[in-house]
């Protein structure tokens, strides 16, 4: 376990913003992850666990706190009989999309439609990840956390966990659940799911509800995410974000607006899109200034130009959520997790 004082967190997110912790500590187990919360904890510590930092944002004051990251690693395979299912039980600190390429040269099913999101291993339970038609809690089987209300260890089945659309037990109770590995079960396989998404069909040339191999479903999603800035690329500023930072709004059918995208949900809401209402609220793609501005790529990215302060992404993040208020009268809710800022 190594512990610093000298460290800015706008160093560890991806949106390269935020200021001074006043202890960094990185734990490269999961027994060293839980005893360093649980020692911050028991010295009345506020405690920031840090994972790759693709969903955070952090003022400019920074945290006076310790920031624990979460750098354990490994990956155990079982394979299961009679029932063919494979069990991989990955720690929290493992590289997401690393571990979506695996299962797609694996033959693991059910994953390989989040290829090239942010992020490690143990902050997709959290956020319940999705996108082009999966969703992480699919596959999940059980987490491991450490409890900090109840200050012990604990193995949550899927249905403890409470998922829901970017949802969770987890997001629900901040701060509560330490995640130290997540288990998930695969059906063994060489063709992806029937593609749900009319996209990543299009971009596939197959029909909604039809099939290709995995590879192919992975790539075509990375071409999607590249063409989105939505892979994250040093060189590149439009990726310099949290990728999306509001969420879709789940509407009353007579809340929407005229001409809005809708996905009729069962429970007789319409999901529509934040980045269209965004757009037709008057900020397109690149929208902002020479510090902040909308991606150039997606409106639902608010990028660091190079130079911007945590304030300036929070300037333009609230002149957004108004001005679709405004519009609309919809109120965009925020994605990322926010540390001494307010939107």
């Amino acid at each position: 376990m190594l512990t610093r004082t000298d460290v800015r967190l706008a160093d560890w997110t991806t949106l390269r913003v935020g200021g001074p912790v006043r202890t960094f500590v990185e734990a490269g187990t999961r027994q060293y992850l839980y005893e360093a919360v649980a020692a911050a904890d028991a010295a009345g510590e506020d405690v920031l666990v840090l994972g790759g930092g693709s969903n955070l944002v952090v003022g400019d004051e920074g945290f006076a706190g310790r920031a624990i990251r979460v750098a354990n690693r490994g990956i155990t395979v079982h394979e299961e009989v009679p029932s063919s299912e494979v069990e991989v039980v990955v720690e929290a600190g493992e590289n997401w999309d690393a571990l979506v390429a695996r299962a797609v040269v694996s033959g693991w099913v059910g994953v390989e439609a989040l290829a090239g999101i942010p992020g490690t291993v143990g902050a997709v339970p959290i956020q319940n990840v999705g996108a082009y038609g999966q969703e992480v809690a699919e596959t999940i089987s059980l987490v491991h956390v450490f409890d900090r209300v109840d200050r012990r260890p604990r193995t949550m089945s899927a249905a403890d966990c409470g998922f829901g659309y970017r949802t969770s037990v987890f997001k629900q109770n901040p701060g509560r659940y330490v995640v130290g590995t997540v288990s998930f079960r695969f059906q063994p396989g060489t063709g992806g799911e029937p593609v749900r998404y009319a996209e990543l069909a299009r971009e596939l040339m197959v029909p909604v509800g039809g099939s290709t191999s995995l590879s192919d479903v992975r790539q075509a999603v990375l071409r999607l995410r590249r063409s989105k800035g939505m892979v994250l690329d040093g060189a590149d500023h439009d990726t310099w974000s949290v990728g999306s930072f509001f969420t879709n709004p789940f509407l009353a059918p007579d809340q929407l607006p005229d001409g809005a995208p809708s996905y009729l949900q069962p429970d007789g809401t319409c999901k529509t899109s934040a980045a269209w209402l965004i757009d037709r609220a008057g900020f397109p793609k690149g929208y902002g200034n020479e510090r902040v501005r909308l991606s150039t790529k997606h409106t639902l990215a608010l990028t660091n130009r190079g130079s911007a302060s945590a304030e300036d992404v929070l300037g333009l993040a609230r002149e957004i959520r108004a001005g679709v208020e405004a519009r609309f009268g919809i109120v965009l809710q925020p994605e990322p997790v926010r540390i001494n800022c307010d939107l």
